[in-house]
This record gives structure tokens, sequence and C-alpha cells, in this order.
């Protein structure tokens, strides 16, 4: 199975598994809402909901970046997926403004919590079920380096801390602190408005071309001078679009080769590079040495 291929399949599991996991947890948490009346909860529940949506638009970005580049798209339509980081981005910055919300008006107007077992047990499954499904997004995105999973486990992070905070307050409530579940609730709404920032602005940098990172153009450069034949290289171009780099340079060659020696010079670097970053897509174009000394 190609590269490409293996990263598809992996991106589509992942994508189904986030929205799988959204929907179960967002049924089990309105379940438990419903009996005890938890702010803490509602905002799992009210997190979850959203998680689902997210990811559904998620499952559908990913699906269309995978689409082979054609004439309308000849980068292909890997930005789709930072198209699907804002969108998440919003409905997470919505989420906390409505549990935010409803937190406050627990906290000048509380009420005693019903049936806290139910939701202590929900929310123990929910922290199983997520850690689960981050442990296989963090895999994911170490093999693909996908914008659209990496925004999604950003959030499902949150999650994890979201639920490990309502479990705190549920048990602290059945102890007599009901107030606290409303504290808990409002701290939540906070991080996870923060968590919507990151992703706004990670899939931001990726829309507006932004480079990678130097450390990894300074290695591509020394990629390239290390071909033997290549006296220098400059003008090194990087951006992202999905799960691809499109990487461009310049190569100093002498100017007495032949065309078909520096074609092969710039296959070289190209194959040298791609041999480190299998996700890079190289553009090469080669100047005589003489030349680039004017430039």
């Amino acid at each position: 199975m190609s590269v490409s291929a293996e990263h598809a399949r992996l991106l589509r599991r992942a994508s189904g598994a986030a929205l799988a996991v959204a929907l179960f947890l967002a049924l089990s948490k309105a379940v438990a809402w419903w009996l005890s009346g938890s702010v803490s909860l509602l905002a799992g529940l009210t997190d979850s909901l959203l998680d689902g949506a997210a990811s559904l638009i998620n499952l559908l970005a990913v699906h269309y970046s995978l689409r082979p580049a054609d004439d309308d798209h000849r980068y292909g339509h890997g930005k789709a997926e930072a198209l699907a980081g804002l969108g998440q981005a919003a409905f997470i910055g919505v989420s906390a403004l409505l549990v935010g919300a409803q937190g406050v008006d627990r906290l000048l107007h509380p009420q005693p919590l019903g049936a806290p077992l139910v939701g202590i047990v929900v929310i123990i499954v929910s922290l199983l079920l997520t850690a689960a499904l981050l442990a296989y997004q963090r895999h994911v995105v170490r093999l693909t380096g996908s914008t659209a999973i990496r925004a999604d486990s950003l959030h499902y992070r949150s999650d994890l801390l979201l639920n490990l905070s309502i479990l705190l307050a549920l048990v602290l409530a059945s102890y007599g602190w009901a107030r606290l579940d409303a504290v808990f609730g409002i701290a939540i709404a906070f991080y996870i408005l923060w968590s919507a920032a990151s992703i706004l602005r990670e899939a931001a940098a990726v829309l507006m071309d932004t480079e990678l990172s130097p450390e990894i153009g300074e290695d591509m450069q020394r990629l390239a001078r290390n071909v033997p034949g290549v006296l220098g290289c400059h003008d090194l171009r990087t951006r992202i679009s999905g799960t691809r780099w499109f990487v461009q340079l310049h190569l100093e060659l002498p100017g007495e080769l032949s065309l078909s020696r520096a074609h092969a010079l710039c296959d070289e670097v190209e194959a040298a590079i791609k041999a480190h970053y299998p996700r890079a897509e190289v553009l090469v174009h080669a100047d005589p040495q003489e030349v680039a000394k004017k430039a």
C-alpha cells in the first residue's frame, strides 16, 4: 500500500472513530444530565454534541481533502482540513459561551443535584473512551501530520480535562459542595474557549501559507547541498496543504553542465528531500552558479 493510500485509510478511520465516540458520549451524558441536573454534566453534554457536529464536518472535510488534484485545484484539496479546523473552532467557542452562561445562572440560583452516581459512572466511561481515542489520534497525526485530525485531537484533549473536572465536581457535590459544580462548569468554559483559540491559530497558519519551521527548512537545504555536484541552494519556500508539504528551491550548479546532467541533479535533490520528508512535493529550479552569484 502506498504512503498516500495508507494516510487516507488512517485519516478516514480517525475521523470516523471521533464521530462515533462523540455521539456515544453525548447520548450517555444526556441521560446522566437529565437525571442529575448537573451544570458540569450539561457542560460535558454540550461539548460532546458540538464535538459530534465538528467531527462530522471533519469527516466530510477529510473525505474532500483526499481527492486528487484536478484542473481547478492543481495543488489538491488539502486546505479543506484547515477550513474544517475553523469550523471546529467556531463550534467549540459557541459551546464555551453556552456552558459559561449556564454555570453563572446555576451559581446565582443553586439547585441540588440528583443521581450523582449515574453521572460519575458515565464520566468514568467517557474518560476511558476519550483516552483511547486520543491515543489513536496521536498515532495518526504522528504518521500523517493531518491538520484536521490534530484539531480534533486538541479539543478531545480538552474533553479529557473537562471530564476529569466534571468527575471531581460530581464527587464533591455528592458530599454537599453543590456550588462547586457551577464553579467547575465556568472554569471548563474558559478552558474550552482557550482550546478554540489554539485551533483557530493553527488553521489560520495553514490557510495563510505559513512556512514550515526554520529547522525543517535548514535541514532541507542541507540535504540539497549534500548531493554531489550541487554547489549551493537558495530561495527555499515551503507551505502546508492538508497532509502535504509543498517545497520550492533553487539549486546552484556549474554553468558548463549539460541540461541532462542538471536535470538529473535536480531529481537527486528531490529524491533526497522526499526520502527524509515523504509528505513533501518538491519543485527544483536549476541556476548556473555565476547567475546565482549576481542575483
